[in-house]
């Protein structure tokens, strides 16, 4: 890499000229008195950015303009990078680890897979789910595709899993001549939930039942909660998650790749820096965020923001952005989720008798799966991926309470779990400070603009995260810092 116009962090920190004054109102004339400001610097000063949020985006984003030659600062509220790459070592015996956030990279994720190939990263390719387990009922994947045993859900088909509510949206879809254009028609339903649509075109309540175990699981909300057209959309796409969806791990844990983006930025990355406020003109912008129990201030020519609305909607934001934009942040939906890791002595669900490795199921715990494909031993971990209304009853219960249920529910499915049972975390990502939710969603009303509202910048604010993107993913969270980078270089040149 050419350092010929690279500023170090403490050239960037340092700064020269007039001080700017925190305004005196609310919390700013209780913090006054602490903090220091940093103007821009003269000659180089337009290479100059500051992001916000060490999470996939805004490393991607820092990464990829320090290779360009700009001055990064990243602050971090977290003492680690990785967002909601959450990888969990220490409570697990034997070398075993769990991915409690961000979990997979399908091999459609081109972003995903670039930087792991750059920093040597190897991706592991998932066991599909081979198994269902509703209402009670057991079903191996393999006969049940073959057609030789049907849901027990009414108006479904046999031998399909995931899609079942496509047969009720023939009508809409034959409307749609290009997924990137819709017509006013379609975009008018918005306004409808995707339960509400199902209803209207004829879907039997058993059919919303079984998307709410499957996709709304994966989007982590209710169907009464999502957007109809988010519905249409995912449908009218060539791509849709289902049970032949070609997931992949990284090998020795996910949060290698956080940590190879930090490793490559160096000391470029603050951490334990809270955000409190954002003040901007047309020509820089100021950051207010703590730092050892004090305010501090950066001025910076280019801002990056890349950390959930979930989040900067309660940072102070001085002036605010255009109605369209704040209201985006203010009412993005996030759902509801938990990850909880089940450590048990013994891997009974690899024995023959087992009705699988990957599960679906209807239980509060939603999907179970073995975690530890990659390692060796006897003792194994049990994931389960749970959202919606499930994750929001277990996120009211104690830690012990959590896992008392979560052993139960697994227990339905594999019966000998209480057995070979030695214990295990959870992690509801709602109660996370630095997260408030799961990950971005398109609410009734908000699949139509809120997308492009989310990615616009704002003058010279720029915005980062899954939030900006239609994947709610590793990948769309290293997309969009790429995106914004590129937005950067062009506009500095």
């Amino acid at each position: 890499m050419n350092n010929k116009h690279v500023i170090s962090r403490r050239d960037f920190m340092r700064g020269a000229g007039a001080t700017l004054v925190y305004a005196a109102t609310g919390a700013g004339s209780a913090m006054a008195s602490n903090i220091r400001s940093f103007s821009n610097l003269s000659g180089e000063s337009s290479k100059n950015v500051l992001i916000l949020g060490a999470g996939l985006a805004g490393l991607a984003a820092a990464y990829e303009l320090d290779k360009a030659g700009f001055s990064v600062t990243v602050l971090e509220a977290r003492s680690r990078p990785g967002g909601r790459v959450r990888t969990l070592r220490d409570p697990f015996a034997d070398g075993l680890y769990a991915e409690m956030g961000a979990e997979y990279v399908d091999a459609h994720d081109e972003y995903a897979h670039k930087y792991c190939k750059e920093f040597g990263l190897k991706v592991l390719t998932a066991k599909l789910y081979d198994a269902i387990f509703v209402r009670g009922q057991r079903f191996k994947m393999d006969s049940f595709k073959q057609n030789k045993e049907k849901l027990p859900f009414k108006g479904t088909v046999g031998g399909e899993l995931f899609g079942q509510e496509k047969k009720y949206l023939k009508r809409i879809l034959n409307m749609i001549k290009d997924p990137e254009k819709l017509p006013a028609e379609i975009l008018k339903f918005d306004n409808l939930s995707a339960a509400e649509l199902l209803l209207q075109e004829g879907a039997p309540q058993d059919i919303i039942n079984l998307y709410n175990y499957l996709n709304a699981t994966e989007r982590t909300v209710r169907a009464d909660q999502m957007s109809a057209l988010s519905l249409i959309r995912s449908h009218a796409k060539t791509s849709f998650f289902d049970e032949q969806t070609d997931e992949g791990r990284i090998l020795g844990g996910n949060d290698q790749l956080p940590k190879a983006f930090a490793r490559a930025l160096s000391g470029k990355i603050l951490y334990q820096r809270p955000v409190r406020k954002i003040a901007h003109d047309k020509n820089s912008a100021e950051v207010w965020f703590e730092e050892g129990g004090k305010v501090q201030s950066i001025r910076t020519p280019w801002l990056v923001v890349a950390i959930p609305f979930s989040v900067l909607r309660e940072i102070e934001i001085k002036p605010e952005f255009s109605p369209a934009k704040m209201k985006c942040i203010r009412e993005l939906a996030y759902g509801q989720v938990m990850k909880i890791a089940m450590q048990y002595k013994k891997r009974f669900w690899d024995e023959k008798e087992s009705l699988g490795q990957r599960v679906f199921t209807d239980t509060h715990l939603r999907r179970i799966y073995h975690m530890s494909i990659d390692q060796p031993g006897p003792r194994g971990i049990l994931m389960s991926f749970t959202a919606a209304d499930d994750a929001e009853m277990l996120g009211k219960l104690s830690e012990k309470e959590r896992l008392k249920i979560a052993l139960q529910e697994a227990s339905k499915v594999w019966p000998e779990a209480p057995k070979f049972w030695e214990g295990g975390v959870t992690k509801y990502w709602n109660e996370d400070p630095w997260v408030k939710g799961s990950y971005s969603l398109s609410g009734v009303g908000q699949a139509r603009d809120f997308l492009e509202l989310a990615r616009t910048a704002e003058g010279l604010i720029h915005f980062a995260g899954e939030h900006t993107t239609n994947e709610s993913s590793m990948n769309g969270a290293i997309k969009s810092g790429v995106r914004v980078s590129e937005a950067i270089k062009k506009a500095a040149t």
